[in-house]
């Protein structure tokens, strides 16, 4: 028995870690999920392709949490994931992985759950594998579904959901990763107040406003340089901010303005990729 699914990515809005509250949007990066049952009860196995040396942890804890959903015992599984997210740089990398896991697992197992059941399971995992201090709801389910969510994630509730239109988005990744373990939370924290305002702004609907705010703040609490958002917001960009908790950076702009932007990402170190923002809803496959 085997199922396959694929979710999309994600960008910050507003990060949760400092209120508990977020917001994200949309991107057509992905990640592709394979799971296959096996016949040896609780063994688990995972191959990452696209980055081989990264824990495999989230991945059981996944599969994990739907057998125990569904109070399977009998079987064991192989997962094989490949993405074209950057792991730990802030591009939602886990809650796109973990949507597309817990739907080829769910889909193996020919069994049914709501997208709402699947977002919580997904949240369930990643909490319990410890790549998420608050669970990231906003971030799952601005991957499961697409568009943008502003979400309450300690109660995992979506607050309000825009559509968002066909626009792009260029990120910057630095070379260095930023593993969400090791961020200091306490120190997220001492901006709360500033990304409050942030948050009002995104669920009053002026996101790209409450995205550059957010950016701005913590990265002053974080220690990240301003210069790429600045830069942009000047060559025309709609939008730029700090992505989770870093270090890449999401600039969001229209056509016109494109080639501007990529010019000044590309005087910085490190890779721009480029994306769109993401509609669509992750979705099993096989």
């Amino acid at each position: 028995m085997i199922g396959e699914a694929l979710a999309h990515g994600a960008a910050t809005i507003v990060n949760a870690i400092a209120t508990g509250k977020g917001a994200a949007f949309g991107v057509d990066l992905w990640t592709w999920a394979r799971v296959q049952l096996t016949d040896r009860p609780g063994i688990i196995e995972s191959t990452i392709r696209s980055d081989p040396e990264e824990s495999g942890l989230l991945v059981v804890k996944c599969v994990e949490r739907v057998f125990e959903n569904f109070d399977v015992k009998g079987f064991g599984a192989k997962v094989e994931t490949r993405s074209n997210v950057p792991i730990a740089k802030g591009l939602k990398s886990s809650s796109t992985a973990a949507n597309a896991i817990v739907l080829a697992a769910v889909s193996a197992l020919k069994e049914r759950l709501s997208d709402g059941e699947v977002v919580n399971l997904s949240v369930d995992a990643a909490l319990k594998a410890r790549v998420s201090i608050t669970g990231a709801f906003d971030d799952a389910s601005a991957s499961y579904y697409g568009n943008v969510v502003v979400t309450n994630n300690v109660e995992r509730r979506i607050l309000r959901a825009f559509p968002i239109g066909d626009l792009h988005v260029a990120l910057h990744v630095p070379n260095k990763k930023s593993y969400t373990s090791k961020i200091d939370v306490e120190r997220m924290k001492l901006v709360a107040k500033q990304v409050e305002v942030a948050f009002e702004k995104a669920l009053s609907g002026d996101i790209w406003n409450a995205m550059i705010l957010n950016g701005l703040v913590y990265s002053a609490a974080l220690g990240y340089s301003t210069t790429i958002v600045m830069e942009t917001l000047k060559a025309g960009a709609i939008s730029a901010g700090l992505s989770g908790k870093g270090p890449a950076i999401a600039v969001v702009c229209a056509e016109e303005n494109l080639k501007r932007v990529m010019e000044v990402l590309r005087r910085f170190p490190g890779e721009t990729i480029l994306a769109k923002t993401n509609r669509e809803k992750a979705r099993i496959i096989r």
